[in-house]
């Protein structure tokens, strides 16, 4: 995974991109009708019910737009909220307040989203040892913003680029001619890169999982789109030698069933690519 430092970068590039593109040069509505020495006091109001998560990236956000805006937090990411809670007061020159408001509610009310979601997933999971991990099937440009929902929702990150783990689905092992193939020149290319990557093989059958343990050095297998009858093989195949992740199409129906097999990881797009966003609004009081 990456570390602390370049997930803050990501944090601050999507800010900064995002500030640009909503405000350009200048919030002409505000610089209208809104004295530039004139104080405000806003509430962030809950509208809906949840898990409330990006809590401390609006406070970031009303850092970069404004150092004077001062925030009361109420509530904290990761608590169960529901309608008419207020989640902060933020109080400074009002033309700031307005400034940094869309971006704040469009982040929250996404990651607000996918955090409820996952907490289901993780409430579904509760006894099996089994955990719930995200995907690459994020929005284009705030993946990091919705990896950070999944984990305050109590889910875990996967890796979170193509450059932080070795990844070898279908189509690589078929384009390398084959799964000792694709794994040898993995480790080979790792060695001659001097990387210290983890590796992880997809598997689409039994025997595929018997050639990923022939050829050894690997982090954890890909059980994709297995039954559970072969899941529980291939769980029992695998023992300790390596970790174990199922993925392929599983949903709220089919969640426990595969973790109850004994795998160790859960993956799925479902997490960050199906959620409807949680109904929040900032009101000035």
């Amino acid at each position: 995974m990456i570390s602390k430092e370049q997930f803050q970068k990501e944090i601050d590039y999507i800010i900064t991109n995002a500030i640009r593109e909503d405000v350009g040069d200048g919030d002409h509505s505000s610089l209208a009708c809104i004295p530039a020495e004139a104080k405000g006091k806003a509430k962030l109001l809950v509208k809906d019910e949840g898990i409330i998560a990006g809590i401390e990236f609006a406070k970031q956000v009303f850092e970069y737009v404004d150092t004077g805006m001062k925030v009361e937090t109420l509530i904290e990411d990761g608590s169960p909220v529901k309608h008419g809670d207020i989640v902060f007061y933020v109080s400074g020159s009002s033309q700031s307040i307005l400034k940094a408001e869309r971006l704040v509610l469009n982040a929250m009310q996404r990651m607000s989203a996918i955090a409820t979601k996952t907490n289901s997933f993780v409430k579904l999971l509760e006894g099996t040892g089994t955990k719930i991990l995200d995907t690459r099937k994020t929005t284009p440009g705030i993946r990091a913003l919705e990896k950070w929902a999944v984990k305050i929702g109590g889910g875990e990150n996967h890796r979170f680029a193509l450059y932080d783990m070795i990844m070898l689905k279908d189509n690589h092992i078929d384009f390398a001619g084959g799964i000792g193939k694709a794994i040898q020149k993995t480790k080979d290319y790792l060695k001659e890169t001097n990387r210290d990557l983890k590796i992880i093989v997809e598997a689409r059958d039994l025997d595929e999982i018997k050639q990923i343990l022939e050829a050894g050095g690997v982090y954890r297998i890909l059980i994709d789109n297995f039954n559970y009858e072969d899941t529980r093989k291939a769980v029992k195949l695998i023992g300790d030698i390596c970790l174990t992740e199922s993925s392929g199409g599983i949903n709220e129906d089919t969640l426990r069933k595969y973790a109850e097999c004994g795998v160790d990881y859960i993956s799925s797009g479902a997490l960050t690519h199906s959620v409807y966003n949680m109904d929040l609004s900032l009101k000035a009081v």
